[in-house]
C-alpha cells in the first residue's frame, strides 16, 4: 500500500525504484517525492550516485542531515 501524496507519474515511477529496499518504505516514497517534485530528478539505483542530481543532494532537513533518500 502506497501513500497518497500528490506526485507526477515520473516522480511515482523514479521513487518507487529508489525506495525498493529501503527499511521504511513510507517514509522514503514521501522524502522522494517531495525532493523529486522540487528538483525534477531523483538519483539511479536505490542508494548513493546523488552526484547525479545536485538539487536532490544538497536538500537538507532542519538539523542538517540530508533531506532526500
Amino acid at each position: 500500500m502506497e501513500p497518497v501524496f500528490a506526485t507526477s507519474q515520473f516522480c511515482s515511477n523514479k521513487c518507487s525504484n529508489r525506495c525498493a529496499v529501503a527499511a521504511v518504505q513510507d517514509r522514503c516514497l514521501k522524502y522522494c517525492g517531495i525532493c523529486c517534485e522540487e528538483c525534477k530528478c531523483v538519483p539511479s539505483g536505490t542508494y548513493g550516485n546523488k552526484h547525479e542530481c545536485p538539487c536532490y543532494r544538497d536538500k537538507k532537513n532542519k538539523k542538517g542531515k540530508p533531506k532526500c533518500p
